[in-house]
């Protein structure tokens, strides 16, 4: 093996490493970059986003039942488990009269226009964003661009598992995506300020 040959044995070896630990890091910094959250307070319309539904489902039904006494409408958005997710609130109490299906939207900022029309039909004024805690920055970002008269709370499915355990599972790659995917929602969308502290 030449000198050469072996420095860049060396040096693949120490990307190899650094590799992990890097991803590893980038998921700890994940959750103050992409996570957001308010308090949960009476709104107009509860909006859960289509993707991860179980979990979704389950954290939108709870935030229902925290605030029933205002008998929000729930408005559930996205394609691939509008249904589902439907189907599990009501089995986990929502009223089924009160819940709205957007099944068409095929991505977030879709989930807001197509939203719009219907949220408008509604009447609504306040409204709580429920996602998973890495999608919740870039979901706001475009329901605040697309219907800005509304006032948006957050009410995030929280991560469970630390960083090191979710990385070997599709929570820790969708997570990992969103450094990709929101400075492409910012450039393509034109939404500005993601990264600030209010998300807009």
């Amino acid at each position: 093996m030449t000198a050469m040959t072996a420095r860049s044995s060396r040096w693949l070896g120490l990307a190899l490493l650094a590799s992990p630990a890097l991803y590893i890091g980038a998921l700890y910094a994940a959750e103050p970059l992409f996570a957001m959250r308010t308090p949960v307070r009476p709104a107009d319309v509860i909006v859960v986003l289509g993707g991860d539904g179980p979990a979704r489902a389950e954290r939108a039904a709870a935030v229902y039942h925290q605030i029933a006494g205002a008998r929000p409408r729930v408005l559930v958005t996205g394609d691939a488990d509008c249904l589902d997710i439907a189907r599990q609130m009501i089995g986990d109490g929502v009223p089924p009269e009160q819940i709205t299906v957007e099944c068409a939207s095929g991505n977030t900022w879709e989930n807001a226009t197509f939203s719009r029309p219907l949220l408008a039909e509604m009447g609504a004024e306040s409204g709580i964003l429920v996602t998973s805690w890495f999608h919740m920055r870039r979901a706001v970002g475009c329901f605040r661009a697309v219907n800005p008269a509304i006032d948006w709370g957050l009410a995030p499915v929280e991560r469970r598992r630390p960083p090191w355990e979710i990385a070997w599972d599709k929570e820790g790659a969708a997570a990992a995506k969103e450094y990709l995917k929101v400075p492409w929602y910012a450039l393509r969308y034109g939404l500005r300020g993601l990264f600030g502290s209010g998300g807009m």
